[in-house]
This record gives structure tokens, C-alpha cells and sequence, in this order.
């Protein structure tokens, strides 16, 4: 799933230019792949509450074949509405696929729990390289429409990805989970640990997104090739997954707070990088410290959002969270290339630092809301 998704991060803007009526609707493509997330998460979240993650997750790669199929058909025949179609079938299997990492989650013990969320993560490391290596071998494998052969490479993906589920061993639902206690939705989202662990989530995907989209468009712009571009990308994804060897084992050392609040930091620290230059050294810098900012907020929320609901509350609170996430990842994924089209690329790296300075404030306060409780306990 994941090298698919780089695949079509590294050739959608590029393709959308190609077939657009304009250039301010490169991103809708990729827009259309987080919407279709949105649409999916938590209907997706509800169905394999009742017919288990194994069925569920098989369910969404079939629709992703159709989703392949059509997007290569679009190519061939230069239709950007029957693309952006295409795209939002794929964005099914990735909202399916995103609960991957809750599936490690529900077979680990309470204190596996963070490590096997990362090692689930940690994935993405062979996508980093897979996802952008099969979109620059197989771009020109048809010579007149570019791209096409990169989108039939998204079959054989999903479908080796259905013959490899079967051999995942994934308890079905327990009773509890379909009819134990649970409280109004309302109320599990009002917990202090489920409004941050969203709000982080939010940032974490909302301000890489906008980065992540625009810097293909950047260097575009600078006049790079497609080459140097999925080698920025290529190293971004790395970066994203890759502290996830380690991340659920810091999270365990040092608590999920601590090493949430460093993902604002960096992702500062990214900003400031792109503010200054925009060569192929400050893209990659910038890019690898966005993606460990991401890694570090995004399995640090998920890991504290386990602690916010009971098991009878697991669908509608992962299905709410996934849904909240993808809302921004969508609106960021349209909104990326008007920005840059419109306002430029330094807009869009100053219009990021309000976001990262709520999540961290958001990560502060709940530190020192524990610390109290934790000393009123023991007084």
C-alpha cells in the first residue's frame, strides 16, 4: 500500500500538469486519493468491526485493482476527470489500509504495543525506495502517454498485497469489542488524550502534506528532472518510516509525550531550511527532517489514542480519528498546489508554523495536565 501511495506522490502532480486544464489543479489527483480516504475511513472502521480486518482489508485492495485499471486507462486516453476517478477508488484501498497499523495494535500486548504500531510503520522503508523506483523504470514504458506504465505497476501491487493477506493471522472481533460497554462517541472524543493525540495527527499529516505536494512543483520549477525529484521524495519517505525502528522502543524509554513533542520541533527546524534556499541539498534536508517531524507525532498519537477508548469503542474511535486526519489530508492536498500556484512556495511554509505551534502547545499542556494528576495521586 505504501509504494503505491509513493508511486502516485511522486507522478500525480506530474500527470495532473499533463492533463489539467491548468496548472493550479496539478494536485486535485492527489487531493482525490485523500478524499477518497475520507469518504472510506470510517465506514471502513465499522465494516471490519463486523466482518474483521483480514476481510476488510481484502475488500479494499480489490477496489484498488479497479482503481489501477482505471487510472491507466485515463492516461491513455488523456482524461483528467477518469484520473481523478481512478484516484479516489485507490484512495479506498488506502483508507483500508490504514488500519494496518491497528491491526498491530489489537495482536500486541499493552506494552508492544507502541514498537509493533512502528514496526508495522517501519514498511514504509522498502516503499521509500519501491514506490519511486517503479515510477522512474516504468514511466515511459508506454511511449505515447507518459506515466501509464507507472499506474499498470499499481495492479501487480495490490494484487501480490491480496494474495499476501490471507497469511496474516488477525483475530476476528471478540464480543466485547461487537456489543461490550461503550460510552457515547462524544464522550470518548471530549478525553484530553484523544484531542491531542488528533490534533498531533492532524499537524503531522496536514503540514507534510502541504510541503510534501508542493516540493515536487518547486522543483519543477527550479528545473529539475523527474529523477532528482523522486530522489527527494525517495528520502522523505525514508525518513517518515525509518526512526520507526526505534520509535515505539523511545516511546517505552521516554514516554509517548516526550517524543511527540519533538516531531514540532523538527518540522520547524524543516521550515526554516526551505525559507533559505532551493537546491537539491536544502529539498532532501528539508524533506528528511519533515519526515522523522511526521514519524515522530504521527506513531506517537496513535500510541497515546489507545488509551482513549475501551475495546467495544475501537471502531468509532479509530473510524473518528482516521476521518478527522484525512479531512485535512484531502483539504491539504488540493489546497497545495493553488497555494503554490498563487502565493509560492514561501507561503506555504510560513502559512505551516501557526499549525506546529498549536500541536506543541497541545503536547505541553497535556504533559503538565498528567504531572498534576500524577502529583495530587500521590499527595
Amino acid at each position: 500500500m505504501m509504494s503505491g501511495s509513493a508511486l502516485i506522490i511522486v507522478t500525480s502532480a506530474l500527470v495532473g500538469l499533463v492533463l489539467a486544464p491548468g496548472p493550479q489543479w496539478a494536485t486535485l489527483p492527489l487531493a482525490c486519493v485523500f478524499f477518497g480516504m475520507l469518504v472510506i475511513t470510517y465506514p471502513a472502521s465499522m465494516l471490519m468491526k463486523r466482518i474483521g480486518r483480514r476481510a476488510g482489508f481484502a475488500f479494499g485492495l480489490s477496489v484498488g485493482v479497479g482503481g489501477s485499471l482505471l487510472t491507466t486507462f485515463a492516461i491513455l486516453e488523456r482524461s483528467f476527470i477518469l484520473f481523478c476517478a481512478g484516484l479516489l477508488l485507490i484512495g479506498v484501498i488506502n483508507g483500508f489500509g490504514q488500519y494496518y497499523r491497528f491491526a498491530a495494535a489489537d495482536v500486541a500486548s499493552e506494552t508492544y504495543r507502541g514498537r509493533a504500531i512502528s514496526w508495522v510503520m517501519a514498511g514504509g522503508i522498502v516503499a521509500a525506495f519501491l514506490g519511486p523506483g517503479i515510477a522512474t523504470w516504468t514511466w515511459d514504458l508506454f511511449t505515447s502517454a507518459p506515466y501509464a506504465g507507472s499506474y499498470v505497476s499499481l495492479l501487480i501491487l495490490y494484487i501480490v498485497s491480496m494474495m499476501l493477506i490471507f497469511f496474516a493471522k488477525i483475530p476476528r472481533p471478540s464480543p466485547e469489542e461487537k456489543s461490550g460497554p461503550a460510552r457515547p462517541l462524544s464522550q470518548v472524543a471530549s478525553q484530553p488524550e484523544f484531542l491531542v493525540a488528533v490534533v498531533s495527527a492532524l499537524v503531522a499529516y496536514g503540514t507534510m502534506n502541504l510541503i510534501m505536494v508542493a516540493t515536487p512543483l518547486q522543483m519543477k520549477g527550479c528545473g529539475f528532472d523527474l529523477v532528482s525529484s523522486a530522489s527527494v521524495v525517495k528520502w522523505h519517505i525514508v525518513a517518515m518510516f525509518l526512526p520507526s525502528f526505534v520509535t515505539g522502543h523511545l516511546i517505552r524509554s521516554f514516554g509517548v509525550i516526550r517524543i511527540m513533542a519533538c516531531g514540532p520541533v523538527l518540522m520547524v527546524f524543516c521550515v526554516l531550511i526551505n525559507l533559505n534556499g532551493i537546491t537539491i541539498v536544502h529539498f532532501t534536508c528539508a524533506l528528511v527532517l519533515l519526515g522523522v517531524g511526521w514519524n515522530f507525532l504521527f506513531v506517537g498519537g496513535t500510541t497515546l489514542l489507545t488509551e482513549a477508548y475501551r475495546p467495544a469503542e475501537k471502531a468509532k474511535a479509530q473510524g473518528l480519528n482516521d476521518f478527522l486526519i484525512f479531512s485535512t489530508v484531502a483539504m491539504t492536498a488540493v489546497s497545495s498546489g493553488f497555494l503554490h500556484d498563487r502565493f509560492g512556495w514561501t507561503a506555504i511554509n510560513w502559512a505551516v508554523l501557526p499549525a506546529i505551534g498549536i500541536a506543541l502547545c497541545a503536547i505541553v499542556w497535556l504533559d503538565r495536565r498528567r504531572r498534576v494528576m500524577l502529583s495530587s495521586r500521590v499527595a
